[in-house]
């Protein structure tokens, strides 16, 4: 029983498939992002260039129905450890884009919310 105790230190770290054919790795350039009192759901959409039946429908509804390519719910716990990742990863990208030009990198946008 004493071994139950006993505090571990350990990494998690994705385990890929054998054969790389097999690894997933969906793309998403929308994401909305909604809550309930337990967790973060975050929904990933492919929002492709729109077809002509698409705008006329958008004209009359104010809305473009785009395919979902996934949705995870991500308990409380670990949102602030996912921000906290998010940010270092694109200042990482930001440096690195800030070393190969010259030309200032966009901020923020400052223009309200995407969706």
């Amino acid at each position: 029983m004493s071994n139950l105790s006993k505090p571990i230190n350990f990494t998690v770290v994705p385990d890929e498939p054998d054969d790389p054919a097999r690894a997933r790795r969906e793309y998403a350039n929308f994401c909305a992002v909604a809550h309930t009192p337990f967790d973060l759901t975050l929904t990933f959409c492919d929002v492709r260039p729109l077809s002509e039946k698409d705008i006329v429908a958008a004209e009359a509804t104010q809305t473009v129905r785009v395919p979902v390519v996934a949705r995870i719910a991500l308990p409380f716990g670990v949102v602030n450890g996912l921000i906290a990742a998010l940010q270092e990863q694109m200042r990482a990208v930001q440096e690195t884009q800030a070393a190969q030009t010259t030309e200032p990198t966009p901020g923020p946008w400052s223009k309200g919310s995407l969706h």
